[in-house]
């Protein structure tokens, strides 16, 4: 009875014993790689120690000199990460989301999902450098259905 008390007791403790529990926002520019052109976004998560979640929002420009259509995208992504490493963070993640490419008159929007990882590199109290890449595999039609992302920002933890 003791063992059951004392198990329980330890559970509720558990419970109720506030999680370390972050949030940041990113602002960030880079590449895209099919056709490479220049892609900006934000994106703003919470993670509870290893694991967050993180809605994401990017825009590549139309290239009417190569033909490539503009193409914006929005997800909602899972991420693991490490903690307790001295200046810098890793992390992998995986989401999922929605795309629209347009070019000229033409329109195309349909499911996107992306995998990748990077990392966040303490620079000065909450301010971190982020470095990220990931893969897209976008469904439907449109002009590439795997395209490649790498880009660097500014994130804010609080």
């Amino acid at each position: 009875m003791r063992l059951r008390f004392a198990g329980l007791a330890a559970l509720v403790l558990v419970c109720l014993t506030p999680r370390l529990a972050g949030a940041d926002a990113t602002i960030f520019l880079g590449t895209t790689l099919a056709p490479t052109r220049t892609v900006k976004g934000f994106s703003a998560g919470v993670s509870l120690l290893v694991v967050g979640f993180e809605f994401e929002y990017a825009s590549t420009a139309e290239d009417d000199t190569t033909n490539a259509a503009a193409r914006k995208t929005t997800s909602g992504n899972v991420f693991v990460q490490t903690f307790g490493l001295p200046g810098f963070q890793l992390y992998a993640t995986t989401g999922a989301g929605f795309y629209r490419e347009t070019l000229r008159l033409d329109q195309t929007t349909n499911f996107e999902l992306n995998n990748g990882g990077g990392v966040k590199i303490k620079l000065a109290g909450p301010l971190r450098a982020r470095v990220d890449y990931r893969i897209f595999n976008l469904r439907g039609a449109p002009q590439h259905s795997t395209v490649q992302r790498v880009y660097a920002g500014l994130n804010l933890a609080f």
